[in-house]
């Protein structure tokens, strides 16, 4: 894992494969203790549906339960393929479907340290209290 600091603002990078061979209730478990910690996480990869759903919920049962948690903000970046020929986006898909989502970016942080994250399809923007 790669940690940066930076005057009380900690990123760090969890490799998707970190995380691959976890349980759902691991993965999420794993990422809130990070967030927990006040780091912002960035997961190479993205979390399936169930995943961040799993995330969500555990979330709103720590934000009673855990002093100071407000909760989360998450947003995922993925390649912009609108415009791009058939091919492409069939080479996309069949990877896709064979290593997982490898080319997408999750970032996870908690709400009291990120205050909006704004994306669109080339970058996300980390709005910081």
């Amino acid at each position: 894992m790669n940690e940066k600091r930076l005057r009380g603002l900690s990123l760090q990078v969890l490799p998707f494969t970190e995380i691959a061979d976890l349980s759902i209730s691991e993965r999420v478990r794993k990422i809130l203790n990070l967030v927990l910690g006040k780091k912002i996480v960035i997961i190479h990869g993205r979390l399936r549906p169930e995943e961040e759903a799993r995330l969500i919920e555990d979330t709103m049962a720590l934000v009673d339960h855990v002093k100071d948690f407000t909760g989360i903000e998450l947003a995922v970046i993925e390649p912009d393929l609108k415009g791009r020929n058939i091919y492409v986006k069939f080479k996309h898909s069949l990877a896709k479907k064979l290593v997982g989502d490898s080319e997408a970016l999750t970032v996870v942080g908690p709400s009291s340290i990120v205050k909006e994250i704004k994306k669109d399809p080339k970058k996300i923007e980390l709005l910081l209290d």
